[in-house]
C-alpha cells in the first residue's frame, strides 16, 4: 500500500503508548476513504464485501461501525475526490490495535488493499 494507507512508525508508537495508558477508554476512528475506480463505489461487489468484512472484524474485537456516509463534496480544504466517511467505535486503543488479529481480519485487509486508493483516519474521543 502507498504511504497514505498505512500508519507511520511514529503514529503506531503513539497508539501503543495510548493503549498502555488509556485503561480501556473508548474512542472513535473516523475513516476518510477514496476508492479505486474499479471498485464501483457504492454498489460494487468488492466494496460491499469490504464493508461486510469490516463489520465482522470490528465486531469480533468488541467494536461497532457507527455510521457510513457518502461524501457530497469538499467545502473547505483540499480533500477532493474522497468517497466516504466511516465512523468506527472501539472499546479501547488496545482493541483498535488488535484489529489485525481479529476474526476475518486477513480478508478485511485484503479487501482494503483492493478497494482503497487513499485513506486518512482521524482519532476522536468517544462521541456521546
Amino acid at each position: 500500500m502507498d504511504r497514505n494507507n498505512t500508519s507511520t512508525k511514529q503514529q503506531m508508537a503513539r497508539l501503543n503508548k495510548l493503549a498502555e495508558m488509556s485503561e480501556g477508554k473508548p474512542l472513535v476512528m473516523l475513516n476518510i476513504n477514496r476508492y479505486r475506480p474499479e471498485v464501483n463505489f457504492p454498489v460494487g461487489q468488492s466494496y460491499l464485501s469490504y464493508m461486510e468484512a469490516i463489520t465482522h472484524s470490528v465486531e469480533a474485537i468488541g467494536g461497532s461501525v457507527l455510521w457510513r456516509a457518502e461524501v457530497q463534496g469538499s467545502v473547505v480544504g483540499s480533500l477532493e475526490g474522497f468517497h466516504e466517511l466511516l465512523a468506527v467505535w472501539y472499546p479501547s486503543h488496545k482493541a483498535f490495535l488488535d484489529l489485525p488479529n481479529a476474526d476475518g481480519a486477513k480478508e478485511m485487509f485484503r479487501y482494503r488493499k483492493t478497494c482503497v486508493e487513499e485513506a486518512h483516519i482521524l482519532e476522536l474521543p468517544e462521541i456521546s
